[in-house]
């Protein structure tokens, strides 16, 4: 083994190692673990959750940084200026998601002042202009920032590590929105792609409405 397929190994080690710590913290079962056995440490769980999630993701990063391998592809001429339009669309996609989204609570901001004891998220089922045509479009902006960007030895790796687990976990995570809002969140997933939007396959406004005030008391 050379020295770049090493540190290739190191790095995609390190990445499935993340992904499995985030996943683990953010399962039902470890939250509940933990309800049960320090229930005064729930107020914080998020805000702990958020910030471990970036700092463990700095380790990897680094290795990037440090030995990104040679040059797999670049995008050149014209197809340079066209990735960088879809890379910045996503990047203006992205920001415009997360205003549909409680980011105080997302956070976990607003659970540590108010001392919520629940480890249910508290926001009610909401469906955003974006969600109208994809479950998570947070994750396809991702994959569109990433995939539109020069590709390194290190870039492909962590690249399609990102990639397999944002369609992974969004299936664990599918698991927690069907158990917290029941038949109104299936009938939100037969309609709307989970990642990748497809043009046949949307919810009118009116529709998304309606589906929303079904899932209210």
């Amino acid at each position: 083994m050379n020295t770049e397929s090493f540190y290739m190994l190191i790095l995609g080690i390190s990445l499935v190692v993340y992904c499995i710590i985030h996943s683990l913290l953010a399962s039902a079962w470890m939250k509940n673990k933990i309800a049960k056995r320090w229930p005064g440490f729930i107020p914080a769980y998020r805000l702990i959750f958020a910030t471990q999630a970036v700092l463990l993701l700095i380790p990897p990063t680094l290795l990037v940084y440090r030995f990104p391998g040679h040059l797999l592809w670049s995008w050149n001429g014209p197809w340079f200026w066209i990735a960088n339009l879809l890379a910045l669309l996503a990047a203006i996609g992205f920001l415009w998601v997360g205003r549909s989204y409680d980011m105080l609570e997302f956070i976990g901001i607003r659970q540590w002042r108010t001392r919520a004891k629940s480890i249910d998220d508290q926001e009610q089922f909401r469906i955003s202009y974006l969600h109208r045509f994809v479950r998570h479009p947070w994750y396809f902006f991702v994959l569109v920032i990433l995939w539109t960007r020069d590709v390194r030895a290190a870039d492909l790796v962590m690249y399609t590590v990102i990639t397999l687990y944002l369609v992974l976990g969004s299936r664990l995570e599918e698991r927690t929105l069907v158990a917290y809002h029941g038949d109104t969140y299936r009938r939100y997933r037969e309609r709307v792609p989970g990642i990748i939007p497809l043009p046949w396959r949307y919810l009118k406004r009116t529709e998304a409405a309606q589906l929303v005030k079904s899932g209210h008391p």
